[in-house]
């Protein structure tokens, strides 16, 4: 069962734009050192709004070929297209990811009958399991705990990350669904509750600089061991709020500049971290040892 802190890994990019494929590998062997429980390529913290279908695609193969089976890859491929979607759901099967994350389509408003015939449609299409993944703060559409639980009793739909941070929601979404339904929290400021709650793990933001600390929080949690989760939790709290001091990725991919792990590279419409805010992440990275 997939479990654990799984990173939002950025898409490292050279200064001109162009993906660095090399980066990504280092970024990935990083990961599996410190204890990342599952990569997550090309979702949003990826970038995936702002690279091609050539390169969404090669992105997922190589994160496959990184990986080489020592952790799972989940692959981002949502999309406002159903039709896309399932093309790149398939593509990612091909590629020999372990699950993929669906996006709940976004700009086009789709009602929650036609949130339901996407994903169902996606899941029908492809064997690979597919995580759904709602981010009404992006999306505009949000996926409802009603349509939620029907999905979850569609063939291949076997989990979702859930982004809304409402403790409510999400205790009533776990009372309902499957036993074996995979909740993650979607924002790392919720996880640890998430987790006390019953959830399965985080796809993560911070453990793109502190991955072996998130490791361990949520390791911590699903063990029981209150104390040391929220001691953890407490050393990342900065972190968890400076790392959304502008649009992500930019901060994480600034923070991972400063660390060395790879160029200054970002694509517009997103621009560099504005040079006001790096002294307060900056302290955030030391508070959690992440820089000296």
């Amino acid at each position: 069962m997939l479990t654990g802190s799984l990173v939002a890994i950025v898409t490292p990019m050279l200064a001109d734009g162009g993906l660095d494929f090399p980066r990504l590998k280092s970024l990935i062997d990083w990961h599996v050192q410190e204890g990342t429980d599952g990569i997550v390529i090309v979702g949003t913290t990826g970038e995936s709004p702002t690279v091609d279908v050539e390169e969404h695609v090669a992105l997922i193969k190589a994160a496959v070929e990184y990986a080489a089976g020592r952790v799972p890859v989940i692959a981002g491929t949502g999309g406002n297209s159903t039709r896309e979607a399932i093309e790149l759901t398939k593509f990612a099967a091909k590629a020999g990811a372990n699950y993929a994350l669906s996006v709940v389509p976004y700009y086009n408003k789709p009602m929650q009958e036609g949130l339901y015939r996407h994903f169902k449609a996606i899941a029908e299409a492809t064997d690979l399991p597919i995580i759904l993944y709602n981010v009404p703060s992006r999306t505009v559409a949000d996926l409802q705990n009603d349509t939620v639980v029907r999905l979850s009793q569609v063939k291949n739909i076997v989990g979702i990350k859930e982004s809304t941070s409402n403790i409510e929601r999400i205790t009533d979404l776990m009372k309902r669904v499957p036993k074996d339904f995979l909740v993650f929290s979607g924002n790392d400021d919720s996880a640890l509750a998430y987790v006390q709650l019953g959830a399965h793990g985080v796809v993560s933001v911070t453990a793109n600089v502190a991955p072996r600390l998130m490791h361990e929080m949520i390791a911590a949690a699903r063990a029981g061991d209150a104390k040391k989760a929220i001691q953890v939790n407490n050393r990342l709290l900065g972190l968890h709020k400076n790392l959304f001091l502008e649009t992500n990725p930019i901060p994480v991919k600034w923070a991972l500049t400063k660390m060395g792990h790879i160029a200054e590279g970002i694509r517009l419409p997103l621009t560099p971290f504005a040079p006001q805010h790096h002294e307060t992440l900056a302290s955030s990275l030391k508070e959690a040892g992440c820089i000296a």
